[in-house]
């Protein structure tokens, strides 16, 4: 006999937007402002006063508002129909669709900046520097300014995934130091590092000397931690050679005030939350990171479009012209292609990172059980959801008791667990 639970992010609602979902919505409507006026000015200014290059440009930044117009309906729609119950698993996925249609788009873009190319390699065509020059800076100011307007200071991935900063790894941990946040305490003995650990295991504090600090002896090491509701939770240490390690695991999050005991006396450190390079590509904003592609091939297009009509005009190399939007087009191609690849394997439900699945199996691995199926996949910035199956030996263990094991997963928000006893036979062979 078996047992099934789900554990969604609440009782009744699967909201799994990204963090910073409406403010990421404004700053696309935003840009679409800015676009649609630069187009309106060029195309009614170009109609003025014959300028065919500026008509030329305010129809192209049409179809750079048009890109930014997917991206922001894509936002109001999922910010909109977050608690649709006909939406399974809410509406996370929606910017993932977008970024994936929008990288499309941007492919069509090379395709034809390729053959524009091309074609004006094999047959030249007379260029108007008086126009075409001002009105791709004019472009480039446009494509910066929009920029500024969706980065916020951080395009790199728009929601707060986490994970445990480079410490200081001393001997045979030297090599995992990634994995940890280390705080140096001091003694008179010496000084003593303290780190939060993670490798594929429960996160544990860990004790190590340095500075040729004897190390002390575990019975009378004590760490308490003071979490901002100022719940406490008191750890002690056990000798694992060269190092001490908590006996029990620390919860999610990782942000509070520790007390360390030692023989010397007490020290305090603390610890913060803060991004993860694994954590921030799972929080990553595809649709926003779209959008931000966008604009800036864009922009690296209009650099190369003032640096081939220069050197144009001042040699007269008109083959500078294609060669530069040939660059341009390769380079778009391959931003489209790390979108593609990004967007499409998580709306086919590939996990984008395997953090959380190492968590889950050494979690079961710890509590003495056999992992029979397992699941993770990413229902949107920085939320996951996972299928557990389980064979355990213990009689009295349900889902609950896997649902409080990987609680502290941050970024698990949807948990279904289905536990399987074991058979009598097995326990007593």
């Amino acid at each position: 006999m078996s047992s099934t639970e789900n554990y969604p992010l609440s009782p009744h609602e699967h909201v799994f937007l990204g963090a910073g979902h409406e403010k990421n919505e404004r700053k696309t409507w935003a840009v679409i402002v800015l676009c649609s006026i630069m187009m309106v000015v060029e195309i009614v200014g170009g109609s003025l006063f014959g300028s065919l290059a500026l008509v030329a440009d305010g129809l192209h930044m049409s179809t750079h508002a048009s890109a930014m117009l997917i991206a922001a309906l894509a936002y109001s729609y999922a910010r909109k129909h977050a608690r649709d119950r006909r939406f399974v698993f809410g509406t996370g996925k929606l910017g993932d669709l977008a970024g994936f249609t929008s990288a499309i788009i941007l492919a069509m873009i090379a395709m034809l900046i390729g053959y524009e190319a091309v074609t004006r390699f094999l047959a030249p065509v007379p260029i108007h520097f008086g126009e075409a020059i001002p009105i791709a800076v004019v472009g480039l100011f446009v494509n910066i300014a929009s920029a500024w307007l969706l980065s916020g200071g951080d395009h790199h991935g728009h929601g707060h995934g986490h994970g445990h900063g480079h410490g200081h790894g001393h001997g045979e941990e030297s090599d995992r130091a990634h994995d940890e946040e280390s705080k140096e305490i001091e003694t008179p003995s010496g000084i003593l590092t303290f780190s939060i650990f993670e490798a594929g295991v429960p996160p544990v504090f860990r004790i190590q000397p340095a500075s040729g600090a004897p190390m002390p002896p575990a019975q009378h090491v004590t760490a308490t931690t003071i979490r901002p509701g100022g719940s406490r939770q008191a750890f002690r240490f056990s000798p694992q050679g060269g190092y001490l390690e908590s006996t029990d695991s620390i919860p999610e999050p990782h942000a509070f005030k520790v007390i360390v005991t030692l023989p010397g006396g007490e020290q305090s450190v603390e610890f913060e939350e803060h991004e993860h390079g694994d954590h921030g590509a799972d929080a990553r904003d595809h649709n926003m990171r779209a959008a931000y592609v966008h604009v800036i091939a864009d922009a690296a297009v209009s650099v190369l479009a003032i640096i081939g009509l220069t050197l144009a005009k001042i040699f007269g190399w008109l083959w500078m012209d294609p060669l530069a939007g040939t660059i341009g087009a390769l380079v778009i191609a391959n931003w489209s292609y790390g979108l593609i690849r990004d967007t499409g394997a998580i709306l086919l439900d590939i996990c984008p990172s395997d953090t959380i699945e190492k968590k889950i199996r050494a979690a079961i691995d710890a509590a003495g059980d056999k992992l029979l199926d397992l699941h993770v996949w990413r229902l949107g910035p920085g939320h996951f959801s996972a299928v557990v199956s389980v064979v355990t030996p213990v009689a009295q263990r349900g889902p609950n008791f896997y649902h409080d094991a990987f609680r502290r997963f941050k970024g698990l928000s949807h948990i279904t667990v289905e536990v399987h006893p074991e058979p009598r036979a097995a326990w007593q062979g």
